[in-house]
This record gives structure tokens, C-alpha cells and sequence, in this order.
């Protein structure tokens, strides 16, 4: 787990749900399912309390918005795929040093709340 450092603030968008369609069937590729995502960022928040001022501040409104409009207008054969676009939508924001993104797909399996995949990614 990637600790916070010194400096860096951390913004959690949790159980963000949205519908789209994901998976390889013919029955998933016509029909939206749930998905659930969860983000954390993190980020240089040092100018953003100097100057209190949202131009200085992560955005995660922004963020949020760009991730409902892909998901829900997306059509993904692999859960792999859909959360590695979402990251790559979060990392876009040149404050974010570090961001964490896990979507779940509920139902995936028999006998499982869900199935989820996680991946994350960070600025050097």
C-alpha cells in the first residue's frame, strides 16, 4: 500500500455506481449491468491552503464527472480495460501524484457479492 507523504492530501470518490455495458456474452454486450467504483487520489495540497482558492485544489468534481461520462457511454469487453481507462481519466489531471482505482462487478460470479480489479499508477 502506498503510504501518503508529507504534504500530500488524499480524496476518496467511494462507491461511485453507474450502469454500462461490460463482458463478453452476448446477454452482457445488450444489457447494462452495475458497476461500483472507488478512486483515491492524492495529491500536493500545500497550495491549495496557502491560497484557498480551488485553482489550486484537485478538482474531483471535474474528475468525476469525465469518469461518469465514459463509463456510462462505454461499451467494455474486460473489467481490466474499464479500470485502466478510468485511471488513466483520473491521471490526466497533472496535480494527481498518485491515484488507485478499483471497480467491482457485482454479480459476476455465483456466490460472490462481486468481482473487482484494481489498479494504480503514479507521477515519478
Amino acid at each position: 500500500m502506498n503510504l501518503a507523504e508529507p504534504g500530500q492530501a488524499t480524496i476518496r470518490i467511494k462507491n461511485l455506481r453507474l450502469r454500462t455495458f461490460i463482458g463478453i456474452n452476448d446477454e452482457e454486450k445488450q444489457k447494462q449491468q452495475d458497476v461500483i467504483i472507488n478512486v483515491l487520489m492524492r495529491y500536493r495540497v500545500d497550495p491549495a491552503i496557502e491560497h484557498n482558492d480551488i485553482d489550486h485544489a484537485l478538482n474531483y468534481r471535474t474528475i468525476n464527472k469525465a469518469i461518469i461520462n465514459h463509463v456510462e457511454n462505454g461499451h467494455f469487453l474486460l473489467l481490466e480495460k474499464m479500470v485502466s481507462e478510468v485511471l488513466e481519466i483520473v491521471m490526466r489531471d497533472p496535480k494527481v501524484c498518485h491515484a488507485q482505482v478499483e471497480i467491482d462487478k457485482p454479480h459476476a460470479l455465483r456466490f460472490a457479492d462481486s468481482v473487482s480489479i484494481t489498479l494504480c499508477d503514479q507521477r515519478d
